[in-house]
C-alpha cells in the first residue's frame, strides 16, 4: 500500500490510460460488522465488472483487469484497516489507500480516476507541511486533519555536518555565508539570538546553523514551490529565528512546535500541529464563502455546472465549492467546450463535479469539499471566477 500524499494525487491525476476504475467503500474496524468488509468489496468489484462490460470489454478481460483488487481479499489485509478504502485500477496502474475517513460506497468506471472524495483529505484546505528540524536529523511531513506522513525531499541533507560538508565541496570550501535572503517577521525571534555579542566560536556556530538553514530552505522550496499550503517548523526554540531568516517560502508560519524533534513521533507532532493550522483553513473557507455571496449576480460567480466545467479548462476558476456526497454524471467535449448532463450514469460518463474540481486544482485554484447542506445557497456547485 502507498501512502496518500500530494504527489500521489498528482500521479493519479496524470494517469493517461483508460479505462480507469475507482472504488470507494466505508470500512468496519471492529465488531461482527467487520465480516461485511469482504462482501462489500466483492459487490463493488462485481459492479465494476458490469460497467466494463457495458463499455465493450469482454468478460474474461474484465475479470483479469480487476484481478489485483480481488487479490486484496486476504486475512492480513482485512486485519489492518482504517475508516475508508479507496482502490484505483487502470491498464498499467494499481493503487489502494487505507484512509482515515468514511467514504460513501461508489464505483466509477471512466476515462479518468474519480478523485473528488480524496480532496477532502489532501487539498489545500487541510493540507499543510511540517519541517522537523534538528542539527542531527531532518524530517519533512505532509499533513492533513487526519494524518501526518513523512515524504522524501530531494537534496535534503541528513544533518548539519552532512549539509556543510556537501556545501563546502560544491563551493570549493569558499566562505559559506552569503547575503541572507530574508523572510517574514517571526514572533520567536529575540534580540541577540543570531547577531548578538559572543565568542568567535559561538558566532561561527551560529553562522554554520544559518547556512545549514539556507541549504534546508533550498531543498524544501524546490519541493513545494508553487504551492500555497502552510509550512510549519518543529524544533528547539533557538532554531526558529535562524530558520526564519533563511526561509523563502511565502506561507511559512510564525507559530510552530518547540521541542526536541529527534524524540517526537509523528503522532505527537500531528497532535500539536493540527490545532495551530486548523483555524487557518476555516478562515479561508469562510472568506471564500463570503466572497461568493458578495459577488453573486456580478458575472464573476456561477452555480451552473456546464459553465463551470468549461471555465476550468480556460483557467478561469479561482475557487469553488463542491459537495463531497453528490455526483453530476455527464460528458465534456473539450473541442466544443460543451457539457452533456445525464440523470443516470451512462457508459464512459464522468462526474462533472469531480472533473471541475480536479481541473481547478491542476490550474492552481482552491477547491472546498463540503457536505451538500453546507453548499452556498443550496446549489450543487459554486465557483468564483478569476475574470
Amino acid at each position: 500500500m502507498t501512502l496518500l500524499s500530494h504527489d500521489e494525487l498528482k500521479i493519479l491525476v496524470d494517469n493517461s490510460q483508460s479505462p480507469c476504475v475507482s472504488l470507494y467503500m466505508p470500512m468496519q474496524k471492529a465488531g461482527p460488522e467487520i465480516r461485511q468488509n469482504p462482501i462489500r468489496l466483492k459487490n463493488l468489484i462485481r459492479e465494476a465488472e458490469e460497467r466494463l462490460y457495458a463499455m465493450g470489454m469482454r468478460h474474461t478481460e474484465a475479470i483479469d483487469f480487476l484481478q489485483p483488487a480481488k487479490e486484496l481479499d486476504t486475512t492480513d489485509f482485512w486485519q489492518n484497516q482504517d475508516n475508508g478504502l479507496a482502490i484505483f485500477i487502470s491498464p498499467q496502474m494499481f493503487r489502494y489507500y487505507r484512509l482515515p475517513m468514511e467514504f460513501q460506497e461508489l464505483v466509477v468506471v471512466s476515462v479518468r480516476f474519480h478523485l473528488k472524495p480524496l480532496l477532502h483529505l489532501i487539498n489545500s484546505d487541510g493540507h499543510f507541511y511540517l519541517l522537523a528540524l534538528s542539527q542531527k536529523d531532518i524530517k519533512f511531513f505532509e499533513g492533513t486533519a487526519y494524518s501526518l506522513n513523512e515524504v522524501e525531499v530531494a537534496n535534503m541533507p541528513g544533518s548539519i555536518d552532512a549539509a556543510l560538508l556537501q556545501d563546502d565541496i560544491q563551493k570549493g570550501v569558499q566562505h559559506r555565508i552569503g547575503t541572507p535572503r530574508g523572510g517574514t517577521a517571526n514572533s520567536f525571534q529575540q534580540p541577540g539570538d543570531v547577531h548578538g555579542q559572543g565568542s568567535p566560536d559561538r558566532d561561527k556556530h551560529q553562522a554554520d546553523i544559518l547556512q545549514f538553514c539556507h541549504i534546508i530552505d533550498r531543498a524544501v522550496h524546490e519541493k513545494i514551490r508553487g504551492d500555497n499550503a502552510p509550512l510549519m517548523l518543529a524544533g528547539v526554540e533557538y532554531l526558529f529565528p535562524i530558520y526564519q531568516e533563511a526561509n523563502t517560502y511565502p506561507y511559512f508560519l510564525e507559530s510552530g512546535i518547540t521541542g526536541n524533534t529527534e524524540v517526537m513521533k509523528p503522532e505527537e507532532l500531528h497532535k500539536q500541529a493540527w490545532p495551530i493550522v486548523e483555524p487557518l483553513f476555516h478562515e479561508n473557507q469562510q472568506s471564500a464563502m463570503a466572497l461568493y455571496q458578495q459577488r453573486t449576480g456580478t458575472g464573476t460567480t456561477s452555480s451552473d455546472i456546464k459553465e463551470i466545467v468549461s471555465a476550468t479548462y480556460c483557467q478561469r476558476v479561482d475557487s469553488m465549492f463542491v459537495p463531497i456526497d453528490m455526483q453530476i454524471w455527464g460528458k465534456f467535449d473539450p473541442d466544443t467546450m460543451t457539457v452533456d448532463v445525464h440523470s443516470e450514469p451512462e457508459p464512459d460518463d464522468e462526474d462533472m463535479l469531480d472533473l471541475a474540481a480536479i481541473q481547478t486544482v491542476i490550474n492552481g485554484g482552491k477547491v472546498y469539499t463540503v457536505e451538500s447542506e453546507q453548499m452556498p445557497n443550496g446549489t450543487p456547485v459554486a465557483a468564483i471566477f478569476r475574470y
